[in-house]
């Protein structure tokens, strides 16, 4: 893809899935990668394959919703590589309980999605941005949901926390059009995580429900979604900003 070579790029999430593929792509591509992830063991993996596959990587560890972390992520990223191009802001949680009616739905399980899939968003943009005002250019993928564009029934917590980062990702980009930097969000249906995976626990009725409800007939490989978040930092997406890219089998289409 045009325009990632030699690039520095952060991305968030990256100790396994969709961060850990769009982590090796944009390697791939020439990019310079800080991987980011509270899991040690699994970020230093990714730096681990990227190294042995000729590439270059640092691993910061960093809890998004944690302002101090989140600063010092970046501060790292100056420091290590000297800029910051791109930032693929893909950190988040999963519903930590089964389906449930939102009067059921406990207040600290609300705040926990917030925290990280909300404001861990809003706090990478707030300490990316300014690195990327210095060199006056950059690009931001935040990761949503198809949540984020659809309301789920006993979801509204993840559902909530999902169609904020679109409400970010829009403000943001309307507040920096000018100033050279692009913010998009990409809103995958079911991938085939580790999380996913931990989500269905072998059920497979559970799993054959999953997939039927996706008209493509199946789910995505994490390197489907990755594609997407690294195409839109590329100069081949050079026009497109404020955006809430479906990356789903045509699940929303329905």
């Amino acid at each position: 893809m045009k325009g990632l070579k030699d690039k520095v790029v952060i991305v968030t999430g990256a100790s396994q899935g969709i961060g850990r593929a769009a982590a090796q792509i944009f390697a791939q591509e020439g990019a310079k990668v800080v991987v980011v992830d509270v899991k040690v063991q699994g970020g230093e993996e990714t730096v681990r394959i990227i190294r042995e596959s000729g590439g270059e990587a640092t691993f910061v560890e960093a809890d998004v919703s944690k302002e101090d972390q989140v600063q010092t992520m970046v501060n790292v990223t100056l420091k290590t590589y000297g800029r910051l191009d791109c930032a693929f802001n893909n950190a988040g949680v999963e519903a930590g309980q089964a389906l449930t009616p939102l009067i059921d739905s406990p207040v600290e399980e609300f705040d926990r999605l917030i925290s990280v899939n909300l404001r861990g968003i809003f706090l990478c943009l707030k300490y990316e941005i300014p690195a990327m005002l210095k060199t006056g250019s950059g690009a931001i993928v935040n990761t949503s949901s198809v949540a984020g564009l659809v309301g789920f029934q006993l979801s509204a917590p993840y559902v909530a926390s999902k169609h904020g980062v679109i409400g970010l990702t829009k403000a943001a980009a309307l507040d920096y059009a000018t100033s050279g930097i692009r913010v998009n969000a990409i809103c995958p249906g079911v991938t085939r995580t580790p999380m996913v995976d931990a989500l269905i626990g072998g059920d497979k009725e559970l799993e054959a429900m999953i997939v039927g409800v996706h008209p493509m007939g199946r789910v995505a490989s994490p390197e489907e979604i990755a594609q997407t978040a690294v195409w839109l930092c590329s100069n081949e997406a050079s026009f497109i900003t404020g955006v809430a890219l479906a990356v789903d089998g045509g699940l929303v289409a329905q």
